[in-house]
Order: C-alpha cells, then sequence, then structure tokens
C-alpha cells in the first residue's frame, strides 16, 4: 500500500512515499521558495535526484506539479495509486490526543486550533483540502505534533496565570516536534537494553527550531516549547524563553505599535541569527566562532540553555539514564554533543570520542562503562506520518 507523508509550510513542501507496512521509501522530495516563479523542484528516486527551477506559484500547482512528477516517471501510474495521505499538523490542542481521520468536522477543528500555530494549521489545513479534491478517494489524516505532550502533568503545562483563563481559554504548554519526540522514544526502546519503559530518558530535538523533551517510563512529562513553539531554548532565528515584559519595552524603543511585529522579530530575527549577526545556521557560526566574538556568544548561549533545561529535567525525575541527540544540529554537530555531554561528566558520563566524531549516523556515543547511555538517532518524522496513517489506511480498507 502507498502511503504519501507531507510536511507543508507557507513556503515549502515536503513529502515522502512509502510502500507500508515495509516501511520503505520509493521517493522523495520538495519544493522549495513557493510561491516563487524560481521555486526548487526536488525528487529522489531509485538513487536518482532531480533538481530544478519552475514557475510554482500557487500551493494547488505545488501538490499537482509532485503528484506529475510521479506520473510522468512511473513511479505511480495513476494519482489513485497513492491509498492514503499524511498531513503534519503543528497545533492539536486538547482535541485531539493522537492522529485522526480527517473528517470536514476535524478539518474545522484544525482551522480552529489555527490561533495556536498561525504560521502553521491554516496552511497545513489548505493542503489537506487540495489533495481531497486531486485524489478524493484516498483517506486523509492528520497527525499531531502536540499530541505527544498533551498528558504532561498539569504542573508542567500550567502557565502560572489565573487557572480561569487556561480553562475559558486553554492557554497552557502545548509543545512541539511531538512526531519526532515520540519516534525517537521509539528507536531508543528498540536501542536501549531492556527499554525504556522503566528509564528516565531526555531527547534533544536540535535543529532550526529546537526542543528538549523529559520522558518518564515511556511518556512525556515534560517539553521546552510552550504555548507555542516560540519558547524554549535559543533557536536558529527564535528567541527561546524571555521575559515577556522585554516586549513593551523593545517596542517603544523600536517604535512598534503592533504586537505582530515583535513577535515577528522573536521568530524570525533573534536566536543564533540575532546573536551571532553571521547566520541563523549553525555551520557557518562554528566556522567562524574562533575569529568572531558574537558567533562564539551565539554558541555559548546556545549550549547554556540546552545543559540548563537538561539540568532542570535531570532533577525533575530524580536522575536520567537515557540522552539522545536528533536533527540536524543534534546529528551532524560532535562539537555541540560533545560539550553538552561534558557538562555532565560528573554524573559518570563517559563520551566515546570515535563514535561521537560520527554524523548522522544511529550510534551510542558514551562508553560501555559510562554511568549514563547517550546516543544519537536520526530523526524520521515522516515514516512516524506514515505508519499513523497506515493504520487507518488498514481499518478503512478491510
Amino acid at each position: 500500500m502507498k502511503i504519501m507523508a507531507i510536511n507543508a509550510g507557507s513556503s515549502t513542501l515536503k513529502w515522502k512515499l512509502f510502500e507500508m507496512p515495509e516501511k520503505k521509501t520509493i521517493a522523495s522530495g520538495m519544493i522549495d521558495r513557493l510561491g516563487s516563479p524560481k521555486s526548487i523542484f526536488k525528487l529522489k528516486y531509485n538513487g536518482e535526484k532531480i533538481e530544478h527551477e519552475e514557475a510554482i506559484e500557487s500551493n494547488d500547482i505545488a501538490v499537482l506539479s509532485v503528484l506529475d512528477a510521479l506520473k510522468e516517471r512511473h513511479i505511480i501510474e495513476r494519482f489513485e495509486d497513492i491509498a492514503a495521505f499524511g498531513h503534519r499538523v503543528v497545533a492539536g490542542g486538547e482535541e485531539f490526543k493522537n492522529s485522526e481521520i480527517v473528517t470536514e468536522e476535524n478539518l474545522d477543528k484544525i482551522l480552529q486550533l489555527s490561533e495556536y500555530a498561525p504560521l502553521h494549521n491554516k496552511i497545513e489545513a489548505y493542503y489537506i483540502n487540495v489533495f481531497k479534491k486531486l485524489v478524493p478517494r484516498a483517506i486523509e489524516v492528520a497527525v499531531f505534533d502536540t499530541s505527544f505532550f498533551t498528558d504532561i502533568p498539569a504542573v508542567n503545562y500550567l502557565y502560572s496565570v489565573d487557572l480561569d483563563d487556561y480553562k475559558q481559554f486553554k492557554a497552557r504548554r502545548y509543545g512541539a516536534h511531538g512526531t519526532s519526540h515520540r519516534y525517537i522514544a521509539q528507536r531508543l526502546n528498540e536501542l536501549v537494553d531492556g527499554g525504556i519503559e522503566d528509564k528516565n530518558v531526555i531527547v534533544m530535538h536540535l535543529g532550526s527550531g529546537a526542543s528538549i523533551s523529559a520522558i518518564k517510563n515511556g511518556k512525556a512529562v515534560d517539553i521546552s516549547m510552550g504555548f507555542t513553539p516560540l519558547s524554549g531554548i535559543t533557536m536558529s532565528t527564535r528567541s527561546g524563553d524571555i521575559d515577556v515584559s522585554i516586549l513593551p519595552y523593545l517596542m517603544k524603543k523600536l517604535g512598534l505599535t503592533d504586537i505582530d511585529d515583535m513577535i515577528d522579530i522573536l521568530n524570525h530575527k533573534s536566536g543564533l541569527l540575532g546573536i551571532s549577526g553571521v547566520s541563523a545556521d549553525m555551520r557557518d557560526i562554528e566556522a567562524v566562532e574562533d575569529t568572531n566574538k558574537r558567533a562564539k556568544l551565539a554558541l555559548d548561549i546556545f549550549r547554556n540553555r540546552i545543559i540548563k533545561y537538561v539540568g532542570s529535567y535531570i532533577a525533575e525525575m530524580g536522575g536520567v539514564d537515557v540522552l539522545a541527540f536528533t536533527a540536524g544540529v543534534g546529528e551532524n554537530s560532535p562539537e555541540v554533543r560533545g560539550d553538552i555531554l561534558e557538562a555532565f561528566s560528573y554524573l559518570g558520563i563517559k563520551i566515546d570520542a570515535d563514535n561521537n566524531k560520527l554524523r548522522g549516523k544511529e550510534v551510542r556515543i558514551t562508553t560501555d562503562d559510562s554511568k549514563i547511555a547517550a546516543y544519537t538517532v536520526p530523526t524520521d518524522e515522516e515514516l512516524m506520518i506514515a505508519q499513523d496513517t497506515y493504520k487507518f489506511a488498514q481499518l478503512l480498507t478491510l
């Protein structure tokens, strides 16, 4: 059965086509700079890589471009060969504790939850509609970024504001990157001797967006991201945690009158980019940290915030058995991993220097006699989406 996993953004469309239940990737690709006359179209299949520029100026055209490319290369013969589409949806609020079939009612709820993720939910709902129109017989499934964290304890998801405001408006910590954290937890359960059902685990998803989760006995108990993906540790362009009083202060100083302009600054012009003045890309910053004081400061702050969160989660859970690094920086920066692990060497962590040098590999990066096990585990959110989608497709096609 062919299942397509969709990860849509405002200017990007990422996708993977799987053969399920074999978990085999048939093809994958993305469209970048969507809406531009020079959009970048990428496709990988059978060991081939195709990349070219073309005018893809709407979401509808983007979906057609992907499906037509699959037909032209006989990866599929008809659109209907794809039995189901699984869509990453950022905000599920308290409505969606698990992945769900997209009914008209659920689609309305996804749109209503756009208040929690205004940059994401609306565009994701729009793509769901486009795929429904083009492949009406296919099953559409929504896989929510927040669902893995819906049941964290109230002591961790509640903010210290009037409780009536939470009850009426559902203003609480929701987290994000849940699909990735859930995937890593499942992989660790297979990798770690005896599984993780009786262990304390901390997962560090360190990419352009970055989040850290605490997982106790196989269930998430805390997450660094909050009401939106803006809070938590320092990220590529997001500020992470700040004193909210700085918003009106900076707005006055900058002559801003619209709060959305300030939120835009915190989302897109802060973090590593804002501190370093060099780039939002960790590779660019690491390349000049020895000669650029701002770049070094940005890296120091990035590591510092991670260490603070990890340390607090160790205290919260009463210790830690397993640490895991994933996503772009987590998988590919031995320096960042090494610095973070070294900060906790007093707990008996011993780094396997050779394994830690590896990039993008699933490997244990602490020695066998280390008191805490640490792993690099490449994430695969698309496979997680495909697996959830396949379960529904199986049930509905019996």
